[in-house]
């Protein structure tokens, strides 16, 4: 067995307390032959090991010549009624349905009541309180997309969360297309296929599927869920997905499974802009009993532009910093855990921006951020718009406030630079300069 060949590799890699603490755990499933899923006990375990031990697993594919195989990880599929001895069991009314309990799979912090709402995920948030609370105003089916960190998986959980605390009867399923599809290869091999179908065709009222872009290239799976799908939507059932692609942006995506897909509601959670991350921040702050004060959540929130994930492990980090140094976070405790999490290198904001082109033209901040309409002055702020825009992945609102401005006015001075870079090349060489001087400097 692949799994098992690896395991007594890695046992004469990795300390003996560590290899029983993160490896021993870990069960093995070769999907397919370019794919081992590793399955453990929860979401934080998998993270850990995907974090400090990936590396040392690769190495131990190559050395028995499996190197082309990919690592998969996934959360252990929580213990089902029928798997339990019959004493085990609760006893239930013959005409009542099998509800299943799988409350351990959920984060009990992703509720609705913990999601900071803004404009970047307004849509979903609104779309999954509808799925929640049985409303028919987005239709049965949503599918969410977006990047890693972005609340996705807070909103699948807060859909359960909200169903199994006010509808316990509800007969719902919550795993992702890797639990999926290896439960659909148990069932091929133990030739209880049967099962499966009934379990999520005819015993499932609500159904939570994430990470959907896993399914690329897995025919059988696809083939499997596309006809659960049929059976749901035509009784009505609730469905949401989540994916970090779009349906059309799925590779090898059989064109039955991309229809049925973009069926209902196709919303995108998108990065959080200052604003949202501010409430974010403060929430997060909240909940590990830190005190921040407003100018501090403000200064996190210009300087962290990456994932909630990465927020969150700020937050946390800056709780153990000032609780080791029994001190209240002050700025200098701030900018030390910021450059100790994120680093210094390969990120770029407006503030280095706007700093670097009031140096180059020798102007002020102050100057950049007047509402002086002198030539000498607009300008360069112009020319500090148009490379924030290019340099960034910012909200233009974001950048106009490191300048005193609004969005249209962003929107107004890119245009402006853009025109001069067409029609005139003395502007143009001078843009790709400073360009890569800055790429230079920061990045």
């Amino acid at each position: 067995m692949l799994w098992q060949a690896v395991k007594e590799q890695l046992s004469q890699k990795i300390p003996k307390n560590a290899y029983s603490l993160w490896i021993s755990p870990l069960k093995g499933q070769e999907v397919d032959e370019g794919t081992l899923v590793l399955t453990g006990p929860d979401s934080f375990f998998c993270d850990w090991v995907n974090d400090k031990y990936l590396v040392d697993i690769q190495t131990c594919l190559q050395e028995i010549g499996r190197e082309g195989v990919q690592i998969s990880f996934a959360e252990a599929a929580p213990l089902l009624p029928q798997d339990l001895p019959p004493e085990a069991r609760q006893m239930r009314l013959p005409t009542m349905p099998v509800v299943r309990k799988f409350t351990k799979a959920l984060n009990p912090r992703y509720t609705f009541a913990e999601f900071m709402v803004g404009n970047c995920n307004m849509l979903a948030h609104s779309a999954c309180d509808a799925i929640a609370n049985h409303r028919d105003d987005v239709g049965n089916i949503v599918y969410i997309n977006g990047g890693t960190g972005m609340g996705k998986s807070h909103l699948t959980h807060a859909v359960a969360h909200h169903i199994v605390n006010h509808v316990p009867s509800t007969r719902l399923h919550y795993l992702t297309a890797q639990q999926l599809t290896a439960e659909m290869v148990k069932g091929i091999k133990t030739n209880t296929m049967v099962n499966f179908k009934e379990k999520y065709q005819n015993e499932c009222d609500v159904l939570l599927i994430e990470d959907v872009h896993t399914l690329s290239g897995r025919t059988k799976t696809q083939m499997e869920l596309a006809e659960t799908l049929d059976v749901l939507m035509e009784c009505g059932k609730r469905v949401v997905f989540t994916s970090s692609k779009a349906p059309r942006e799925i590779d090898n995506l059989d064109e039955g499974l991309r229809s049925r897909l973009a069926y209902g509601l196709i919303t995108t959670i998108n990065p959080p802009g200052f604003h949202t991350r501010q409430k974010i921040i403060a929430r997060k702050a909240a909940n590990c009993e830190l005190a921040l004060d407003e100018n501090l959540i403000g200064y996190l929130a210009e300087n962290v532009k990456g994932d909630i994930r990465q927020l969150e492990s700020i937050i946390v980090g800056i709780k153990a910093q000032a609780a080791l140094l029994g001190v209240i976070p002050d700025f200098d405790l701030i900018k030390e855990t910021l450059c100790n999490i994120i680093g210094q290198q390969g990120q770029i904001s407006v503030e280095m921006i706007r700093d670097f082109i009031a140096a180059q033209y020798r102007v002020t901040i102050n100057d950049l951020q007047s509402k002086s309409r002198k030539q000498a002055i607009v300008f360069p702020r112009q020319v500090c718009m148009y490379l924030a825009r290019k340099h960034t992945q910012l909200p233009l609102a974001d950048i106009g406030r490191a300048l005193n401005r609004d969005h249209s006015t962003v929107v107004h001075g890119v245009r402006a630079i853009t025109t001069k870079i067409a029609r005139d090349g003395s502007t143009r060489g001078q843009i790709e300069l400073l360009s890569d001087k800055l790429e230079k400097k920061f990045l």
